[in-house]
């Protein structure tokens, strides 16, 4: 982005990479990421093999590489040999990342990836705290998490020193605990106020609303949108969700 205080975020669930004609694509995902140009990317559903694979295998990794970010990697579980969970990419310095577990009761185990970015390499330069959430899918799973996110370890760690922005899959279509308790501890970037629709799952034929952004009082929302270009239709179940923030210069 131009402008050195302005900031386009991603959000987007890519399913494995598995697109809805069943076809594992990381090149398609990352061609989807380069039409939307953000400094800022969270992922959820990131599969990554290491070693004795082929280079598409590390999903983080090849995204990263094609697109030329640095990436971060949540893994919350293994998953056919390969870390599985969240990942931030950006080509933005980051400062710190840290996984946290947010898993509840012996359901799969959920994490949020926070992510420390700075807008540029200037050691006076504004930090902003993304975290990167992907969220159960049963409602008392969720109550657990939501409370757990707005705890004094995540949300309101005291170390925190700029704007915090909550973003990924909610897993949630209704305003349930999750949704009530991020909506009371930051703004909530409402999808019924800037779409036409507010569906971005599945894909192709959205029928509800399940990738939520969330951010601090101290950042203005210029534009949210719903990428839906022909290749990301068919890439994952969901479309990516796009944010366009300024930092005001006070």
């Amino acid at each position: 982005m131009e402008n050195p205080r302005t900031i386009r975020i991603v959000t987007y669930n890519v399913h494995k990479c598995r697109g809805l004609d069943r076809r594992v694509r990381p090149a398609r995902i990352a061609s989807v990421l380069r039409e939307m140009d953000a400094d800022v990317i969270a992922l959820q559903e990131v599969v990554s093999v290491e070693s004795g694979a082929a280079r598409e295998a590390h999903q983080a990794r090849f995204i990263a590489e094609e697109l030329g970010y640095q990436f971060h990697l949540g893994e919350n579980r293994r998953h056919k040999g390969g870390a599985y969970g969240n990942v931030v990419l950006s080509r933005l310095p980051v400062e710190l990342c840290r996984n946290y577990d947010i898993t509840w009761r012996g359901r799969e185990p959920r994490g949020c990836l926070r992510a420390d970015v700075r807008l540029d390499a200037a050691e006076d330069s504004p930090v902003i705290h993304f975290f990167n959430v992907h969220l159960g899918t049963a409602f008392v799973e969720r109550r657990h998490q939501g409370r757990k996110l707005v705890g004094e370890e995540i949300l309101r760690d005291a170390g925190l020193k700029g704007p915090r922005v909550v973003l990924g899959d909610f897993n949630e279509w209704t305003r349930g605990l999750a949704s009530r308790l991020l909506g009371e501890e930051l703004r909530s970037a409402d999808v019924r106020h800037h779409l036409s629709s507010a569906r971005t799952y599945p894909g192709a034929f959205p029928l509800v609303h399940l990738d939520h952004v969330y951010y601090d009082r101290a950042l203005e929302l210029e534009r949210l949108s719903l990428h839906r270009s022909l290749t990301a239709l068919v890439a994952s179940d969901h479309l990516p969700l796009v944010a366009d923030f300024r930092l005001p210069a006070a």
